[in-house]
């Protein structure tokens, strides 16, 4: 597959940061595919907003792409790579997953890149690691790093990992009466708290479901190289009891 030339991607799934990938692929002039069925009306309307081209099924999306980029939840990631163990192209896992889960996903799919996206849909960046992964970088603006998604895991480990926290502070507080007097203190002492609350609040009520595979990602990356595990299955646990 010519680096240079334009080709054929397929986004699996296209959530609000899938859809954001595929459109500033489809700006670079590639033609951008995704699988509608199974999917929500949710998914279909960010999938034509974006102006990606329905292929129908996941067979099809296989069978007329050279690339695929999955982005999906965390605890998902092994199984959507499970669909396209026959795929020729090149499998760009773009999720927030640990070395360890990076290394099974390589295991099931003939041609690996591993991913890691940082950022928001409107000011994203991805990072790429792998053979192919400079083949991948050169189709968008993307950043070739030694490992994608162990520095993926640092980033968030600290950008929702302390999301958590400020909520588990937030709870504490206020199981022991002093939530105001706390709000008071920070107003005084520490006024950038209240936005970062409030931030981590909005967060966790819309995204919170899927950071907890996330957490426990980090978790596991973490206890692989020795260190404490603790912080962030804690961080899980949060994110599992916002509503």
């Amino acid at each position: 597959m010519p680096g240079a030339f334009l080709v054929t991607i397929g986004v699996l799934h296209p959530g609000e940061m899938g859809a954001a990938i595929g459109s500033a692929v489809r700006s670079a002039g590639h033609t951008v595919l995704w699988a509608s069925t199974g999917r929500s009306a949710d998914t279909e309307r960010r999938a034509g907003e974006a102006g990606l081209e329905d292929a129908g099924t996941l067979a099809e999306l296989s069978r007329r792409c050279d690339v695929l980029i999955s982005v999906c939840p965390s605890h998902a990631a092994v199984d959507v790579a499970r669909d396209f163990t026959a795929f020729d192209g090149i499998y760009v896992d773009a999720n927030a997953v640990s070395p360890a889960t990076a290394r099974t996903i390589a295991g099931i799919v003939p041609r690996y890149v591993d991913g890691g996206i940082i950022g928001t849909p409107g000011a994203l960046r991805i990072y790429l690691s792998g053979a192919d992964a400079n083949t991948v970088a050169g189709l968008f603006d993307a950043t070739i790093v030694s490992n994608a998604s162990a520095l993926k895991m640092a980033y968030a480990a600290w950008t929702k990992g302390t999301a958590a926290l400020i909520l588990a502070i937030r709870d504490l507080a206020e199981a022991e009466g002093v939530g105001d007097a706390l709000r008071d203190e920070w107003l005084l002492s520490q006024p950038q708290l209240f936005d970062r609350l409030a931030s981590a609040e909005r967060s966790a009520r819309t995204k919170g479901w899927r950071w907890v595979g996330e957490m426990e990602e980090i978790a596991d990356t973490f206890a692989a190289d020795g260190l404490p595990d603790g912080f962030h299955r804690a961080a899980a646990e949060m994110f599992r009891r916002e509503p």
